[in-house]
């Protein structure tokens, strides 16, 4: 088989074993601090040692900073696929961006009648899943009413909407299931143990033809693969990624030192190795000065026929961007001008107040700075990929625009350099005024350049 090209991600898959609650916690917040992307855990409902596993990731979401969390998979015949769909958003909003949905069809039947679930031949438990995916979507959407032999809806409302679109990551390995993740899934989830790598190539053979027929790219079904800790040598997942398609590799186990080890050793290694097969050597960013060049910047297509006040929701919210920009200033003014004594910056920024607001230097740049990664956080993970299905030709602009946000970011980081400065160095001020200027320059070009080029796609082809 061949590689689909997908980014490489690293997960790990905990116990959600109840008298070791607090060493999974500690385990996810390993992984969260030593890079990885994902955390992933069983659900098992009926296994009364387990703790519960939407509770368990939602804690998990709000002890961690950038990993995505999911389910690994989740207990479909337990779970009605229209709360589950309001369980993933609701976690999607409150994690800003980071859940996940890994769904099986169901197992363990007399575990799941134990709890008053229902008992599914094979054939009920495709059909209950196909079912499940049409109500979760539409409630991620449009809402409605759908009448099906399992689940239905009656004239069901939206929402609320995840910030970002949840992936629906299916584990599957029977024939018929892997032509269903073929058409409507957005990923293959097996575990070594169950597929090993002698049946890879057979199941994405599978999922590519189901994928084509349903006039798919067989690309759009991310592979994903649990392994233990014996399969996590850098050159077999580079194997796995280049000759199998294989692109998140879910490390099982609850051993700190192996984590730490994949995350540190092992991840690093097969995205090197990936990377030179590939020939994509990771990107540099470019120049600040050289990014916001005017005749470099690319244009979207002329867009007619505006259905939706997206376009403008999207200025409203820069505009909230470039009031935070505008306080930042003045508040730098006021240092500057001596209005707040740069001797007490520089001994404790925290202490240095401002009388507008009563909030301390120091902690209103970090304020202000996560707002703004957040907001770019936002439109990468969700906006753009949208528009990106909705118009192809606006792709030179997101690309461009994906650019400048990496750019922004370190700019934001530039201005908390300077912060620190300001407080150990007596030229301290100078840096800060200098890196707030920048930021004021580049980000307000940015926004400029964002408006003019999506509003009138956004206003065309609306965002949820």
């Amino acid at each position: 088989m061949a590689d689909y090209g997908h980014d490489l991600l690293f997960g790990v898959f905990l116990s959600p074993a109840a008298p070791h609650a607090g060493r999974t916690l500690q385990l996810a917040k390993l992984a969260d601090s030593a890079g990885l992307d994902l955390v992933t855990v069983q659900d098992h409902p009926y296994q009364p040692a387990f703790l519960d596993a939407w509770t368990l990731l939602s804690v998990i979401a709000a002890n961690t900073q950038h990993v995505r969390v999911a389910a690994n998979v989740a207990n479909l015949p337990l779970r009605p696929p229209a709360v589950l769909a309001k369980s993933v958003a609701s976690l999607d909003i409150l994690s800003g961006g980071r859940a996940e949905l890994g769904l099986g069809a169901g197992a363990f039947w007399d575990g799941v009648a134990t709890l008053g679930g229902p008992r599914r031949t094979p054939g009920e438990a495709l059909e209950a899943l196909e079912e499940a995916i049409a109500v979760i979507r539409a409630l991620w959407s449009t809402g409605g009413s759908f009448d099906g032999r399992h689940y239905r809806l009656d004239d069901a409302q939206a929402g609320p909407m995840p910030p970002h679109d949840p992936a629906i990551w299916v584990g599957g390995i029977r024939p018929r299931m892997l032509r269903l993740i073929g058409r409507l899934a957005d990923g293959w989830l097996p575990s070594m143990a169950y597929v090993p790598l002698s049946q890879l190539g057979a199941g994405n053979r599978l999922i590519d033809e189901a994928a084509a027929e349903a006039g798919r790219d067989p690309a759009a079904v991310r592979r994903l693969y649990n392994i233990g800790p014996r399969d996590a040598e850098p050159a077999f997942l580079a194997e796995l990624a280049l000759e199998h398609g294989m692109s998140t590799f879910i490390l099982a186990g609850d051993d700190p030192a192996a984590i730490q080890a994949y995350a540190e050793e092992v991840a690093p290694a097969v995205r090197e190795l990936v990377a030179k097969e590939r020939g994509t050597p990771e990107p540099q960013a470019p120049a600040v000065e050289a990014l916001w060049d005017e005749a470099t910047r690319p244009h979207a297509p002329a867009v007619t026929g505006g259905r939706s006040g997206e376009g403008q929701h999207l200025v409203e919210v820069h505009d909230h961007l470039r009031g935070e920009l505008a306080q930042l200033k003045e508040i730098m003014a006021q240092v500057v001008a001596g209005s707040m004594d740069p001797a007490a910056a520089r001994g404790a920024i925290n202490q240095m107040t401002v009388r507008q607001n009563n909030w301390t230097l120091g902690a209103y740049c970090a304020s202000y700075c996560r707002l703004v990664t957040t907001h770019h956080t936002l439109e990468d993970q969700s906006l753009f990929p949208h528009l990106r299905r909705a118009d192809p030709r606006l792709a030179p602009v997101l690309d461009r625009l994906e650019q400048e946000h990496h750019v922004i970011h370190g700019v934001l980081e530039e201005v908390d350099r300077a912060l620190v400065a300001l407080v150990g160095e007596p030229d301290g001020m100078d840096g800060f005024r200098e890196a707030v200027a920048r930021l004021d320059r580049t980000l307000s070009s940015h926004l400029r350049y964002e408006e003019e080029e999506l509003v009138p796609a956004l206003s065309r082809h609306g965002f949820r």
